[in-house]
């Protein structure tokens, strides 16, 4: 509460007390009369006062439970005093702001120091019975011997101890309402107490809890007895408690599993990673090998396309030349044919030859018989032989030749007929060849086609192996990035220090982090 505050409690306090004051003496039907009456013993209650305080404090220092409110005689000179000059206002019936505020001050000081209203009551009982007495004496004191104003006199005393009695109820209604307020700011207090006793109570237990839960350490438990009211929040927050333990619990151990399993998938997506690599660089020195292979078979291809083209030439020219081979033998026939012929057209010559020296023979002898008439026969006979000899010879070399030609036309048929079989078993082979040359022409260009698919096969596989090596890189970095992770959850995990089983583990364990040193602690 704040000083400005503190300093507007009295006047509140003074301005309701004399609100009290105003109300109780309206219902009182305190009169004007009334105050001169009381003035009218004033000096009566001033002179008594003082006996009358001495009978007070006199019964007072018989009661222990009001005597022990007094530290000293001295405290006891001063209540007196203090009470002397309250009396005055009253004996002088000055009952305004400053009397309201005078007993408000009273009462708060015997609520203050504990003296009951029984008490208090009683102290007045004794001074107003002294002061009712001292006030009939004086009363009767001045009673005049004649009755009307005895019966005056009687009625002023009847007045005045009436206003005496109001004053004294009146004040002992405003001190008791003052015993009531601080009875009542007591209780407050007791309650504000109670409930800050309370308070402080139930912040130290759940504070702890929650100081250590913000701390990071959950395995603190409220144990406190706490008031009914706040013993469900106690068990809810320790079920609380328990429930975020095993949750974390189960969490970070999820974490382990995972923070290891993350390990285990980075280091093979990592392998995998270089593993697809080097197959992508397999797969792609394959591809180009197989280019390579599937040029060199298209070429090939090309080349043995060639070879059957020039190899289907080579059965023509071998054809040909087969079919010159098959003329040069019927060439050679018709020449042998023809030797035979001249053979025999020599030997026919041979006896031509032979018959003409016969004849040229016959003609010499008939010559010779003629004589010199026969000399022209003899020269003709000589010619005749002599056509006949050269005849001969001629024959003779014709024939030679003729066998020579046959021997030779017979060598030439003979080798013909070899460079026949021998050109034959080369157009066969011509043959085989362009037939194998057409299978290996189909083949390669049936293996040509293969490897262009097997080609295509390979860029395609080659390109799903750099797709999927740069898919193993995502993924490696991925399982990293996630290995990562995973270990900052457990560090962040880590830092929690929980309450484990006693099967599980030895609870409480502090797992790391600067809560450590709750570690033992309930």
């Amino acid at each position: 509460m704040s000083a400005h505050s503190e300093a507007k409690k009295p006047l509140r306090q003074n301005g309701a007390a004399i609100e009290k004051l105003r109300r109780t003496q309206n219902f009182m039907d305190m009169t004007e009369a009334n105050y001169r009456a009381i003035r009218g013993v004033g000096a009566v209650i001033e002179r008594e006062l003082p006996e009358a305080l001495e009978q007070l404090y006199a019964r007072i220092r018989k009661v222990p439970e009001i005597h022990n409110l007094f530290s000293s005689e001295e405290e006891i000179e001063r209540a007196k005093r203090a009470q002397r000059n309250h009396w005055k206002s009253i004996s002088a019936a000055d009952l305004g702001a400053e009397y309201a505020a005078r007993v408000h001050a009273i009462g708060t000081v015997h609520a203050r120091i504990g003296l009951e209203p029984t008490w208090y009551i009683g102290g007045y009982a004794i001074i107003v019975d002294h002061l009712v007495h001292a006030i009939v004496n004086h009363f009767q004191q001045g009673r005049s011997l004649f009755p009307g104003q005895s019966a005056q006199v009687t009625a002023q005393m009847a007045d005045t101890i009436a206003s005496l009695c109001k004053v004294v109820f009146l004040e002992m209604d405003l001190t008791i309402s003052v015993y009531l307020e601080q009875e009542e700011l007591a209780r407050e207090a007791a309650r504000e107490e109670a409930i800050r006793k309370e308070q402080d109570l139930v912040a130290g237990s759940f504070g702890a809890v929650i100081g250590r839960i913000a701390e990071r350490d959950l395995s603190g438990q409220v144990r406190d007895d706490l008031p009914a009211a706040y013993l469900t929040l106690r068990e809810n927050l320790n079920s609380a408690m328990g429930a975020l333990n095993g949750t974390l619990g189960a969490v970070l151990d999820t974490t382990q599993a995972i923070d290891r399993a993350a390990a285990e998938i980075s280091s093979a997506a990592h392998d995998m990673a270089g593993r697809t690599e080097r197959q992508a660089s397999s797969v792609e020195r394959t591809a180009a090998t197989v280019e390579q292979v599937s040029a060199t078979v298209s070429e090939t291809a090309t080349r043995v396309a060639h070879a059957e083209d020039f190899v289907v030439q080579c059965e023509a020219a071998t054809g040909r030349f087969g079919e010159m081979i098959e003329r040069a033998q019927n060439t050679m026939g018709d020449i042998a044919a023809s030797s035979d012929a001249i053979a025999r057209i020599t030997d026919v010559m041979d006896g031509i030859a032979t018959r003409t020296n016969l004849l040229a023979l016959n003609t010499a002898i008939e010559a010779a018989r003629a004589g010199e008439a026969g000399n022209s026969f003899k020269i003709l006979a000589k010619e005749i032989r002599d056509l006949a000899t050269r005849a001969a010879e001629a024959s003779k070399e014709v024939r030679g030749l003729v066998n020579t030609a046959r021997v030779q036309v017979a060598t030439g048929v003979t080798a013909m007929g070899e460079a026949s079989a021998a050109i034959g078993s080369i157009i066969a082979g011509v043959n085989e060849i362009g037939s194998h040359l057409r299978d290996i022409a189909i083949a390669a260009r049936e293996q040509a086609s293969a490897l262009r698919d097997i080609n295509g096969a390979v860029a395609t596989i080659d390109q799903g192996t750099r797709q999927n090596a740069a898919m193993a890189e995502q993924t490696s970095a991925a399982s990293l990035a996630m290995a990562e992770q995973a270990a900052a959850l457990k560090a962040q995990l880590s830092e929690f220090r929980l309450a484990r089983p006693t099967g599980a583990a030895k609870a409480p364990v502090r797992l790391a982090g600067p809560g450590a040193r709750y570690a033992g602690v309930a």
